[in-house]
């Protein structure tokens, strides 16, 4: 009997025992330079961001949103990839990236290349976005541009609330160099002792709880605000009486804030991570970012005190902290968004006329696929599991948690289940990067209301995306299964795409429940039916899909592969790639950021297309369809083609079973790999070209409106029926 992991990827046992063997023969026909640098990569995604932000065709504030999100994109890129790569080679741990160069030398390409983002980015905000807000009516004003009255009346509001939290701390002989904490926005202050006529030096810290951009008060016209630091600086006499202001500036402390957590099976996780939480806020620096007017002297104290490199030093022309416009891009002008979209509910899902929704019995019938945000979480995802909690033929409830938001109604709806008696399983990843704190919290919470609370396996994260309630209908037991692309999170899941898959099938949830008692027990070893599971067989579940692909094509049949990622990184999925476009596989990749494949290596990459489309949302979903000469093989779950992924977490992919899935995932692929449609295609040396007009200057097809208002005809076309 052939195993079904066999059946599924087309290969029977005799090809799969020479199967590792082939791959290593073929790997002597590909070039040595065949990947691109992932570091480099990122930050050319992050300059698509930036491309953003530079369209003026795009609505000014979302433009200003899309300069927050780069700002924020590159403090995490320094806070964890810069500074594991400063901290490799520091230890002594270093080796060679994946392109083969030192990872000193990949350092000084790192610095060279965000250095002129950071320019670039700076340059987007004065000379772009800012003068479009202004004619859109809403300025950002310096403190001179401002008469008598507005300064009196921002004097008053300085005052009354931001003076009483403000503190100023020298630094002379009695008082060391303050502590900078990460990501702060300070103020360096030259003074001199009216007294004595010595110069002193202070710091002060702008505080993060204020609005960063102050709204100028009782003008008529345009909105004026002002930045906080402006404000501050303005008015430094009041926190210096006595003394006499030589000059301040601007600056702003990178550290390292990447979380190391060594694991033993005796450990007590959250007391660990708790204390490197703590430790996180004295990481090392890895950035300084300074106005461009500031001083030698001030310059040279900073980066003593500090001991941080002149490399590691960015010098902007302009104001520092561009995340402060995620305030300023919430202001209420609707012209100056995008056109509001509420998401419908998923047709499955939506109840009669005099009906109250049953999610049960509509999965029941046909499996469910979701498309967030186009289709609602809340009536979907959050409806399931309140259904779930509440049912009294709801005998249990396994969940995985990996982001889930503050005021979570998913937690809720586990806590209510748990207290009116059913069997409640949480698997909480409590080292979910910069959501540690959140889901420590989130995992006492569920604990004290009897939700059996774990926290997966040891040195492996769990990412996959799955929820498993357990129904006892007629005598019988009813597994109903779910399993996403996204985190259960109802605040991202309104601005990141993805999918998800309700089903009955006992199959989907037998594997479920294996994968779930595995995650609470022991170590993941089965195969599965419906699932491919990582760590153990997921990468060379994918690698045997692409090997069968490129078997077809050299048997002359029908092929073809189509992969869409948040990451393509992954060396062996890569080769994979090339070897079936080396048999004359038409491979499509569609990646939203880093991608270490390359799209020209002649001979090896003649049938690769890789595209990448960046939007309102998210685009976080991922997809694996292969032809399969004529039977597409398509899978959605929560793996990118990372080592993290494929080696040292616990993901999942789902097989989708129902033709009508299949066929709208890949008309949704149709769309995005079309050349009438908005995206950047990879070029020669990794560059990435924006395609968003036709050669006669029209707009191409926006996907994500494309896909809104194709579903909103779908529902409409329904209602009419």
């Amino acid at each position: 009997m052939i195993d079904p992991a066999l059946a599924d990827s087309g290969l029977d046992d005799a090809e799969d025992d020479d199967f590792d063997a082939l791959i290593s023969s073929d790997d002597a026909l590909l070039p040595d330079n065949r990947y691109l640098d992932r570091e480099l990569s990122w930050l050319t995604f992050n300059q698509r961001v930036l491309e953003l932000a530079e369209d003026d065709t795009l609505p000014a504030l979302e433009r200003a949103n899309f300069l927050a999100i780069f700002a924020s994109n590159l403090d995490e890129f320094f806070m964890v990839r810069v500074a594991g790569l400063k901290r490799r080679i520091v230890t002594g741990l270093a080796v060679p990236t994946n392109v083969g160069r030192a990872p000193a030398d990949v350092l000084g390409d790192i610095s060279a290349a965000a250095h002129a983002l950071q320019l670039r980015h700076a340059a987007a905000w004065t000379g772009l976005v800012r003068p479009t807000l202004a004619a859109s009516g809403i300025e950002v004003v310096d403190w001179n541009d401002l008469d008598g009255e507005a300064k009196a009346e921002l004097t008053d509001y300085f005052q009354s609330h931001v003076f009483p939290v403000l503190m100023p701390l020298a630094v002379d002989p009695a008082h060391p160099f303050p502590y900078i904490s990460g990501l702060s926005l300070n103020l360096a202050i030259r003074i001199r002792n009216a007294r004595t006529g010595r110069q002193e030096f202070a710091r002060l810290k702008v505080p993060p709880m204020l609005p960063r951009f102050v709204e100028v008060p009782g003008q008529d016209g345009p909105q004026r605000f002002i930045r906080l630091e402006e404000l501050i600086a303005n008015h430094l006499d009041d926190l210096f009486p006595g003394m006499e202001v030589l000059d301040h500036h601007a600056f702003r402390l990178t550290r390292n804030e990447d979380v190391e957590i060594e694991e033993d099976e005796s450990e007590n996780l959250i007391q660990a991570l708790e204390a490197e939480l703590l430790r996180r806020r004295f990481g090392p620096p890895i950035r300084l970012e300074i106005t461009d007017d500031m001083d030698d002297v001030t310059l040279d104290l900073l980066i003593t005190e500090l001991d941080i490199t002149d490399q590691e030093v960015y010098r902007l022309p302009g104001p520092l902290d561009l995340r402060g416009l995620f305030d300023l891009s919430r202001i209420e002008r609707p012209e100056l968004h995008y056109v509001p979209h509420v998401p419908t509910t998923a047709l499955a899902f939506k109840p009669g006329a005099n009906e109250r929704s049953d999610i049960f019995q509509a999965i029941r019938k046909a499996d469910v696929l979701v498309h967030h945000p186009y289709e609602s979480f809340a009536t979907s995802v959050q409806a399931f599991l309140d259904q779930a909690a509440r049912d009294p033929h709801v005998l249990a409830i396994k969940q995985t948690l990996y982001r889930t938001s503050g005021d979570s109604p998913i937690v809720q709806s586990l806590i209510d289940a748990a207290e009116s008696g059913k069997q409640v399983l949480a698997l909480v990843e409590v080292k979910a990067r910069f959501d540690e704190a959140n889901n420590i919290v989130w995992a006492r919470k569920l604990e004290k209301a009897g939700v059996h609370v774990v926290y997966g396996l040891v040195g492996l994260k769990t990412h996959c995306k799955l929820a498993l309630v357990i129904r006892e209908e007629e005598g019988v037991l009813r597994h109903y299964s779910h399993v996403g692309t996204g985190n259960y999170n109802p605040k991202t899941s309104r601005i990141y795409e993805d999918f998800g898959l309700f089903t009955a099938d006992p199959l989907v949830g037998r594997d479920l429940t294996r994968l779930f008692n595995e995650l609470s027990g022991y170590a993941i070893e089965k195969k599965f039916k419906r699932l491919l599971v990582a760590p153990l067989h997921l990468r060379k579940g994918l690698l045997r899909h692409i090997e069968r692909e490129r078997r077809n094509a050299l048997a002359g049949r029908p092929s073809s592969i189509r992969i869409k990622v948040n990451s393509m990184v992954d060396e062996e999925i890569i080769d994979g790639l090339y070897r079936a476009s080396m048999a004359g596989v038409p491979v499509e990749v569609w990646v939203r950021g880093i991608c270490s494949l390359r799209a020209d290596l002649p001979g090896v990459t003649d049938n690769i297309t890789v595209r990448s489309i960046l939007g309102r949302y998210l685009e976080h979903s991922r997809i694996f369809a292969f032809h399969n000469d004529g039977d597409p093989q398509v899978f959605i779950g929560s793996a990118d083609m990372m080592h993290r992924n494929l080696d040292r977490r616990v993901e999942a992919l789902v097989r989708v079973a129902d033709p009508a899935h299949v066929e709208e995932l890949l008309a949704f692929f149709d769309l995005a790999m079309s050349p009438g449609t908005t995206s950047w295609h990879l070029g020669e040396a990794g560059e990435w070209t924006r395609h968003a007009f036709d050669a006669d200057g029209a707009p191409l097809v926006d996907l994500q409106d494309r896909t809104m208002t194709q579903i909103q005809n779908r529902r409409r076309a329904r209602a009419v029926r």
